[in-house]
């Protein structure tokens, strides 16, 4: 490897550092059951919050409110995961890079 490819690779870290900060104070929101479950979560994909309105829980059914919350997870997970592709797209030229 030359200078000039070490500088390039320097230079796609520094990128894909700064590209991973900015993902980390990205704020994204996934929901169901028409907003009465949301999922606030990152650009990396951590859960920051979660809220529950009080008119879906059902103690005789907590299947249901189960089932709301892991499509309020899902939901913002594939959000998530869209904004982050997008971001790392441009700076990896389109390489699908592992880890990333």
């Amino acid at each position: 490897m030359n200078l000039s490819q070490i500088n390039q690779a320097r230079q796609l870290k520094a990128r894909l550092n700064k590209a991973q900060q900015e993902l980390s104070q990205t704020i994204i929101e996934g929901s169901s059951g028409k907003g009465d479950v949301k999922v606030v979560m990152d650009g990396q994909q951590r859960v920051q919050s979660i809220a529950i309105s009080p008119g879906v829980i059902d103690p005789a059914n907590p299947g249901q409110l189960e089932k709301l919350v892991l499509t309020a997870v899902s939901d913002a997970i594939t959000k998530s995961q869209k904004v982050s592709i997008n971001k790392l797209k441009g700076i990896t030229g389109g390489f699908n890079l592992p880890g990333l």
